[in-house]
């Protein structure tokens, strides 16, 4: 089994290669007629998808292997770093701290890899229906592999620069994926507006590396774990600051989460894959890997937890007011993300890394399920959904089970997860490990946030579900938009993997800590519903209108995200367009104008040598003379 990590992670880096080389559809002229036997996009697209799929259902099963008995060690209060599986591949001299090359499945990571290839395998099984007809499927499921591959790298990887190598591959197939239809220009930004909010977290981790690396003289996991104790408290408050803007990059936290929601442009699966199992899980996990360091500087966890505080609260609220189901799902990650971001500041890895596992589940669900239902109905808003429980029944009971998850309503997975988290932020009440005012703030802002994510995911169960089914009613689609309702609830590609994914969503919660605090769970339930009680009985009195209204003038603000990203636009963007057309302008009047103005000062001197060649013999002889005549005068003079 020493060899199953390095497996895991070569099967899809394989696959992905393959896809790409040996699933393009070959090149015809467009007034070709193709024979009956010619290969098609069809074929491409079956073949692609078989490359892609096998060789992550065998990750799935080594890594399913390799949690058998270490991953349930993590939640029953073991070492997270026990019963490493795993070997050395050599190491890289750099002239300084060498880089190991070192592969492992601990009861952390083994836990981990099997979330990433789960959701990664539904994913793969689910595009193959729902991008069958899409001639760039074999480019896609190939860098789909690619970032599973990636983010295997990053769970199993035993030296940090290792597990940065895999972080980046993550960042540009983000990039790829959620740009995958770049003609449509807002995607085309939505992909760029990702990989550079990212990158700017990712340079602060990097040097948060170095900086542990450094002081610990080994990049290795295990050696800069076992070394923490001997650094000095600014080190370790240095490199925990720098490591924590790149988790807020990747994991969508305040103030770099805005990538996260426009995101949205890509395919749903990919949404899935990326909002539930891996980039925004890679933050969450990093920090748990690295936890000792992060417990042993408290002004890092200050910091933190007011970042989930606004983050959890902030996002929650955007999700109530959004019509797009899936931006209402993708403010529901950054809201559960900073969860889980609250429960490490508040000193439980384990809970927080709990209900990273119980949200991949039910994330991934719901998003699946959000695709069938766009799918079907042909627009991603709720205004245009409505009455659809009877045409998608199968959709209708597993997105179900997921917003229960989601909501934490029992017996459900996320009711055991969350439950977790809010004791641990309870319990930093009193603990001290946060101050006061961090710790308050953190605890009421998740209290809120209960009720808030009961709200919109029963807005978003009711709008979607019940009421008119106001998709048949419209008589134009929106601009843009190709409205055709589909007249089946999806191919069986598409409902087999959200039936499965129905079942970690609804049991999960039983594989953990099966202590419970009955008075925060309670509490937890009771606000629940009083949120999505209020936001029945508004839907009550009008089924047609939209239960947001509950927001009354914080409504546009929730709508708009608090207008972060017109903040980001006045600082950041803007001068920073400003500066680049001070460059261009520059670029061209001074530096182009230097090298124009030279050849035009070259061309102006040839023009006055050439008056004095001009062929005219008579000119060159008077001009002889008279220079003999200047000599000779100068002669008498100056003798």
């Amino acid at each position: 089994m020493t060899t199953f990590p390095l497996l895991a992670v070569l099967l899809p880096f394989v696959a992905a290669a393959a896809g790409l080389l040996l699933s393009r559809v070959p090149h015809r002229a467009p007034a070709t007629v193709h024979p009956p036997d010619a290969p098609t996009g069809e074929r491409a697209n079956r073949r692609a998808a078989w490359i892609a799929t096998v060789p992550t259902a065998a990750s799935a099963v080594l890594a399913v292997l390799l949690a058998w008995g270490p991953g349930f060690a993590y939640f029953t209060g073991g070492d997270p770093t026990a019963h490493a599986t795993g070997r050395t591949y050599g190491s890289i001299v750099t002239g300084g701290v060498p880089i190991s090359l070192d592969l492992q499945a601990d009861s952390l990571s083994s836990v981990l890899g099997v979330l990433v290839t789960v959701v990664a395998l539904a994913v793969q099984v689910y595009s193959a229906g729902y991008l069958a007809d899409d001639p760039r499927y074999p480019s896609y499921s190939a860098f789909v592999s690619l970032f599973t591959s990636a983010m295997l790298l990053v769970v199993y990887s035993g030296d940090l620069l290792v597990l940065y190598v895999g972080w980046e591959i993550m960042g540009i197939c983000s990039y790829l994926l959620i740009g995958h239809w770049w003609e449509d220009r807002g995607n085309s930004r939505a992909a760029v507006k990702a990989f550079l909010v990212t990158r700017l977290g990712d340079v602060g981790f990097l040097f948060g590396i170095f900086v542990l690396g450094t002081a610990a003289g080994s990049f290795r996991i295990a050696d800069v774990l076992a070394r923490v104790p001997e650094m000095s408290a600014a080190t370790l408050v240095t490199a925990t600051m720098l490591l924590l803007a790149g988790v807020a990059g990747k994991s969508a936290q305040v103030p770099l989460h805005t990538w996260l929601p426009d995101a949205m442009a890509g395919p749903t699966p990919i949404s899935a894959l990326i909002h539930a199992a891996t980039m925004v899980a890679a933050g969450i996990f990093v920090v748990a890997r690295l936890f000792p360091a992060f417990a042993a500087a408290p002004p890092t966890l200050d910091v933190l937890a007011v970042m989930a505080a606004l983050g959890m609260l902030g996002a929650a609220l955007a999700a109530l007011a959004q019509d797009d189901l899936k931006r209402v799902l993708a403010y529901s990650t950054v809201s559960q993300l900073a969860y889980m971001a609250g429960g490490l500041a508040a000193g439980s890895d384990r809970a927080a890394v709990f209900h990273l596992l119980t949200h991949g589940a039910f994330k991934a669900l719901l998003f699946l399920c959000a695709g069938v239902v766009i799918h079907h109905v042909g627009s991603n808003l709720m205004s245009r959904m409505g009455g659809l429980r009877r045409e998608l029944p199968i959709t209708f009971v597993t997105m179900t089970i997921g917003f229960a998850a989601l909501t934490g309503i029992p017996p459900s997975s996320g009711f055991f997860s969350k439950d977790g988290v809010l004791a641990a932020m309870e319990s930093a009440l009193s603990a001290g490990r946060l101050t006061d005012a961090a710790a308050l703030l953190l605890y009421g802002c998740a209290l809120a946030t209960v009720a808030v994510t009961g709200a919109y995911a029963a807005r978003a169960w009711l709008r979607t579900f019940f009421g008119r089914p106001r998709a048949v009613a419209l008589a134009e689609p929106e601009p843009g938009t190709a409205h055709v309702v589909d007249v089946r609830e999806g191919p069986r590609t598409m409902l087999v993997p959200v039936v499965v994914l129905a079942v970690p969503a609804l049991l999960l919660g039983f594989a953990g800590e099966p202590h419970l605090d009955l008075g925060v769970a309670a509490t937890a339930v009771v606000l629940t519903l009083l949120g999505a009680g209020a936001v029945y009985a508004s839907w009550r009195l009008d089924p047609d209108a939209d239960p947001a209204r509950l927001l009354g003038p914080l409504r546009v603000p929730c709508e708009r995200a608090f207008y972060v990203d017109t903040v980001y636009s006045a600082l950041v963007v803007r001068p920073a367009r400003a500066l680049a057309r001070l460059v261009v302008t520059a670029d061209d009047k001074v530096v182009d104008g230097a090298v124009r103005g030279s050849g035009a000062s070259a061309r102006g001197l040839a023009g006055v040598l050439r008056l004095a060649q001009n062929g005219n013999v008579q000119l060159y002889v008077t001009g002889v003379l008279a220079g003999v005549l200047l000599i000779a005068v100068g002669a008498v003079v100056f003798t």
